[in-house]
């Protein structure tokens, strides 16, 4: 996604994990989430130094924030462009691996909206373990 770089910080103990905690799952994490595998780790890590290292690491391009309008935001380690599914039932988000399609803004552009940067797309619906349910449920 379009972010302005800032200048580069030293990667720290406590931002190095952090990333990593991102990068080793697809679940799409929750700030609490990330803070107590991070406790795992770094026994005295804050949720404070969570909160400041997930937004240096977004601000960098390392990450991206996924705000969905609710009261917390989700964290997704793979700051490429892609794709995403959530769940209306469980509220899972998954990356769905399927190209993204640059001809969308390419149109956006052409029907007059002006400048576009990039895009964010995400579908909405069942993930299969709780289509699976709802069908068994019958």
């Amino acid at each position: 996604m379009y972010q302005n770089k800032p200048r580069m910080q030293r990667m720290t103990k406590q931002r190095r994990v952090i990333l990593e905690i991102l990068r080793s799952t697809d679940i799409h994490p929750t700030a609490d989430w990330i803070y107590a595998k991070a406790r795992e780790i770094i026994p005295d890590i804050s949720l404070g130094t969570v909160y400041r290292n997930l937004g240096i690491l977004k601000a960098q391009g390392e990450i991206a924030e996924l705000n969905y309008g609710s009261t917390y935001s989700r964290y997704d380690g793979n700051p490429h462009p892609h794709y995403h599914h959530v769940c209306l039932e469980c509220g899972r988000i998954a990356d769905l691996p399927m190209p993204v399609r640059q001809d969308l803004e390419e149109e956006a552009r052409a029907k007059g909206c002006g400048s576009v940067l990039y895009h964010r797309l995400e579908f909405y619906g069942l993930c299969p373990q709780c289509q699976r349910k709802r069908e068994k449920e019958g």
